[in-house]
């Protein structure tokens, strides 16, 4: 598939500096780019790049970064546009569309329970499990190996990945994709001290994500114990989490790889915790609330805050606690020196 320059331009809203005649073939990264491929620059850091690239042309925004038009590499046109790196992806999406849905129907080694509800355009792959009174809604895809349990229900056009779970009394919303070896609704972490031993809290309650949610691979979110964890619209989750019982999410949270979330804690909507992130049970965590990679989180969090560290603080102190502990070194060779000139100064002045 190939577009001039000005088609682009126009499919993508952007406004073509250069030869909009230009034939782009497809897309790559700045720094790899070559003749005939569109590339994009949506981060300062990455700006030598844009005098160098053999790319055709590349996606910028209206300041170029702060590289002069005279220096871009000979021969590159730019398509600008406000938004570069959401540019980009419109165009990879130009030049790579989605592959065609399976065919509709069930796989003959599938296995389908008493009671099941399959919808328009179901597509159920091989060695499938559909269990009683399961319910897959229209256009619901379920690919080869994964299982869906009694009583759970499959939205509108989600996609669950080869090889998952999704266990008794779950509820997927529409538009959902679950990625390969994500188990949805295990047993939540419960057990209750009873004469020295640890006994089974039973985890009756189940699991609700909401619409348009993506759930990277081998992700573990546990059912409740009573009532609903929940997952909330528009969520994001990296591979590699682990979110437990009666956890609710906001909506629009972006959870990256390896956060662990502890039991009961709620979200509001549009929070970011970065990978490897801990977060206690029993927590809330306000709007907009961003937390940086490898963070420990042990408090209530305000809304439209920033915390980093383990324990985690605030950004702002934070950053002055990194910036003191980088020149403590220097401080104790000063705090040193000052403690033999005090012992000097206190060995003169004593009598005799």
């Amino acid at each position: 598939m190939t577009f001039t320059l000005a088609q682009l331009a126009e499919r993508l809203g952007a406004t073509v500096d250069g030869d909009g005649s230009v034939t782009i073939t497809g897309v790559a990264a700045i720094e790899s780019a070559g003749s005939g491929q569109l590339s994009f620059l949506a981060n300062k850091k990455y700006s030598d790049h844009l005098k160098t690239t053999g790319a055709s042309a590349v996606i910028v925004a209206p300041d170029f970064f702060g590289v002069p038009r005279a220096q871009v590499a000979h021969g590159a046109s730019l398509l600008i546009h406000a938004n570069p790196y959401y540019t980009f992806l419109q165009a990879l999406s130009l030049f790579h569309p989605k592959p065609p849905s399976p065919q509709s129907g069930v796989d003959q080694s599938a296995r389908i329970g008493h009671k099941v509800k399959l919808g328009d355009r179901v597509h159920v792959g091989p060695y499938c499990v559909i269990d009683d009174e399961a319910e897959l809604h229209e256009g619901a895809v379920i690919l080869a190996g994964t299982f869906v349990g009694a009583k759970s229900v499959i939205g509108d056009d989600s996609v669950i990945g080869p090889n998952v779970t999704v266990v008794q009394g779950c509820t997927v919303g529409k538009r959902v994709r679950i990625h390969p070896g994500t188990v949805i609704g295990s047993d939540g972490f419960g057990y209750a001290p009873v004469k020295g031993k640890h006994e089974k809290i039973p985890q009756v309650g189940g699991v609700t994500i909401g619409d348009d949610v993506e759930i990277g691979a081998c992700c573990a979110i546990d059912r409740a114990t009573m009532g609903q964890t929940v997952i909330g619209r528009g969520t994001k989750i990296d591979n590699l989490v682990q979110i437990a019982h009666n956890v609710q999410t906001g909506e629009d949270c972006i959870i990256v790889a390896q956060v662990g979330i502890s039991g009961s804690t709620k979200f509001g909507h549009h929070v970011t915790l970065a990978g490897q992130v801990g977060v206690a049970g029993h927590l809330v965590i306000g709007d907009n609330v961003t937390v940086g990679a490898q963070s420990g989180i042990g408090q209530d969090l305000p809304s439209g805050t920033m915390w980093f560290g383990s324990p985690a603080y605030e950004m702002s102190h934070q950053l002055r606690v990194i910036v003191a502990m980088n020149s403590l070194p220097d401080t104790l060779k000063h705090i040193r020196e000052l403690e033999k000139r005090i012992a000097e100064l206190e060995a003169k002045s004593t009598p005799g």
